[in-house]
């Protein structure tokens, strides 16, 4: 049974609750992004990226994505993926989330969701050291890899924001960075109507979209989120299925 305890530390609490929109994710920083379009355009002809069972160069695609857990919501967010055969990528936080919940963590590879990297300890990357930042990845790599393994291909920087030192270090880990399009602002509201209708004013073809499956009004807007979506004509894919035939390259920074 899972315990019942903070999702994330008061310090990185802080740092969650004082994210705000992509809008503003990146904004004066000068960071070079490219587009699940762009990733699938300047794919040459002998890559093969992830597929699945569906081409996002013809599908109207878009990819749910959740940050900052595996919590104790997570099971019942995974029975819901199941039960609406939908994929998902999890930016998984390493410090008590994964080495705390190990059977989930085992439990989303082992059902088909692609498993990412969302630091050790949501400390602001682009604030830190590249010893610093390294530190934050790898202890998450490796915890991540002791459990499913495989070391993640993806990770997010905490509140979206990164720097060439964030970039440069990524790329020596093998990481590819993954921002949003949509996000619900769920670590500022337990309203699961309010969530489902910002995700869906906010969706768009190749979007991606960000929740947390740690706030509690988040998982119950699921089911909501993923229905309208299908009925509007989308398919929902991980995010290297997003990018195929691309293939997420390590230190490359996308954006829808």
């Amino acid at each position: 049974m899972l315990r019942k305890k903070s999702a994330v530390r008061p310090k990185a609490a802080a740092a969650l609750v004082a994210a705000v929109s992509l809008a503003l994710t990146l904004s004066g920083c000068g960071m070079e992004t490219t587009s699940p379009g762009m990733a699938r355009d300047q794919a040459g002809s002998g890559t093969k990226g992830a597929f699945g069972s569906v081409d996002c160069r013809e599908a109207k695609c878009i990819a749910l994505t959740f940050d900052a857990g595996p919590g104790e919501d997570t099971p019942r967010l995974l029975d819901i993926l199941k039960e609406k055969k939908v994929p998902a990528t999890f930016f998984l936080l390493g410090e008590n989330h994964v080495v705390e919940h190990p059977e989930v963590v085992r439990r989303i590879a082992d059902e088909g969701h692609e498993v990412a990297n969302h630091t050790w300890s949501h400390e602001r990357l682009d604030q830190s050291e590249p010893d610093e930042i390294r530190a934050e990845l790898a202890r998450t790599q490796d915890a991540i890899e002791k459990i499913t393994g495989r070391k993640p291909t993806l990770m997010r920087p905490p509140q979206g924001r990164t720097n060439d030192k964030v970039s440069d270090v990524t790329r020596e880990l093998g990481l590819a960075q993954i921002l949003w399009s949509a996000t619900a602002k769920d670590y500022s509201t337990t309203d699961s109507e309010l969530i489902k209708q910002r995700i869906l004013d906010a969706a768009g073809r190749d979007g991606i979209i960000l929740l947390h499956d740690i706030y509690k009004g988040t998982v119950p807007a699921v089911p909501g989120i993923i229905d309208e979506l299908k009925n509007r004509g989308y398919t929902f894919v991980t995010v290297p299925q997003l990018l195929a035939p691309g293939v997420p390259k390590p230190g490359t920074v996308y954006r829808p």
